[in-house]
């Protein structure tokens, strides 16, 4: 089965996730951005998951509401992404997941308040252990 070559691309999703992240560090619903951009909010989701395209002059409309250069968008778009041969894949940085989930973006914004950089890494800390006995945890059910 081929891909349809009309229809979104690694790149169109690519553009759609930075729109969520851009929208959910402003704290915006998709309903205000729909309605900031003049569309619904489902259409709102169908361009963070990339099922729809974002043409030139709506994409120059969400770096206005969204307060970015239309560049942002693009930032991180893997080299020859969305063209034939190529695919996404597993190298999707695991930074790149972090920060597309709310969890993600709220912890992100709550560990940048955090001043003290002792504080900073004692959380680090027991991210890490936390981590790890998971992983461990997991490695123990799967040999049961």
């Amino acid at each position: 089965m081929t891909a349809n070559p009309r229809g979104p691309n690694a790149v169109d999703r690519h553009v759609g996730s930075r729109i969520r992240l851009r929208r959910q560090l402003l704290n915006l619903s998709q309903e205000k951005l729909g309605e900031e951009l003049g569309v619904t909010f489902q259409q709102v989701q169908k361009y963070e998951r990339g099922t729809n395209r974002v043409g030139a002059g709506r994409l120059w409309n969400l770096a206005r509401v969204l307060d970015v250069p239309v560049s942002f968008f693009y930032d991180g778009v893997n080299e020859g992404a969305g063209q034939p041969g190529f695919s996404e894949g597993d190298q999707t940085p695991i930074v790149d997941d972090f920060i597309q989930s709310a969890d993600g973006v709220a912890l992100a914004q709550a560990f940048a308040r955090i001043k003290d950089s002792k504080v900073r890494r004692r959380i680090l800390e027991l991210v890490r252990t936390l981590a790890a006995e998971e992983a461990e945890a997991t490695a123990t059910e799967a040999a049961s």
